[in-house]
């Protein structure tokens, strides 16, 4: 009655069997199926001066994102955290997880000095100024 069935779009006949499929399936179902705790939707787009990286986090509080730059690499994450561990609720049906999540993307043609961070509406939004092409001069040498 609380619960929806997803269609599965492959059939389950002895020709195609597939164990690496089958331990997939196996895994997605013991971690919760498409649930990934760890990711969260994330666009980015190239606005020609900047990059424009907006990832959905609904449900958060500011002060639960945590934004790091460290050796070109962008991490945004963010933690829900378990309410009332004292009490048992007697639940039904549960789609809403705690836990950490998090992503991580490749800065290496932003100036990370530049970045910067809005939240609103559930949606974090960093805004990433690409970094100067730097054209070297030109030189000419003598030969002697």
């Amino acid at each position: 009655m609380f619960e929806l069935i997803p269609f599965d779009r492959h059939t389950r006949h002895m020709m195609s069997f597939d164990p690496f499929r089958e331990l997939e399936d196996m895994e997605r179902s013991f971690w919760g199926g498409s649930n990934n705790l760890s990711a969260f939707r994330t666009d980015v787009i190239d606005t020609g001066d900047a990059y424009k990286l907006e990832s959905e986090l609904p449900g958060f509080k500011k002060e639960d994102i945590k934004i790091d730059v460290e050796n070109d690499v962008l991490t945004i994450s963010a933690e829900h955290k378990t309410e009332n561990k004292d009490e048992k609720p007697n639940f039904i049906k549960r789609e809403r997880f705690y836990g950490s999540y998090s992503r991580s993307f490749d800065v290496s043609g932003v100036n990370v000095d530049g970045i910067e961070a809005a939240y609103t509406d559930g949606v974090l939004t960093l805004t990433m100024p690409k970094k100067q092409e730097t054209i070297p001069a030109k030189r000419s040498l003598e030969i002697k």
